[in-house]
């Protein structure tokens, strides 16, 4: 993982809240794209959307990003947080023999909802 920080200019961080491990998130690249990952112990999922929002900001305001993606099992079917925050479905991908539903969020739909 720490890798992707010199490949690619953007990897995964910990987040800390007091000094306490929150959880983990950041970009990954994926397949020719930065696939946006955030999982947060549930003490803190009150500042998901804080992270989201400073991730997104840095891919696209400092890292240049025309979009961001995420992947989620097909069995996911509750989707509308996802649609809300500006994300649109966009094929399936297969990783290691399991398929994922594709959601892409562009730079200039982000720009809209901040």
């Amino acid at each position: 993982k720490e890798a992707q920080w010199a490949v690619n200019g953007y990897g995964p961080w910990a987040f800390f809240v007091e000094d306490e491990f929150a959880g983990w998130g950041g970009l990954q690249h994926e397949d020719g794209d930065a696939d946006l990952a955030l999982v947060l112990h549930p003490d803190y999922w009150g500042l998901g959307r804080m992270i989201f929002d400073e991730i997104v900001r840095r891919a696209f305001q400092e890292l240049g990003l025309e979009s961001i993606t995420i992947l989620l099992p097909p069995t996911r079917t509750r989707i509308k947080g996802v649609l809300r925050l500006g994300f649109r479905p966009d094929g399936e991908v297969e990783i290691d023999g399991t398929y994922f539903t594709r959601y892409r969020l562009q730079a200039s739909a982000s720009a809209k909802i901040s």
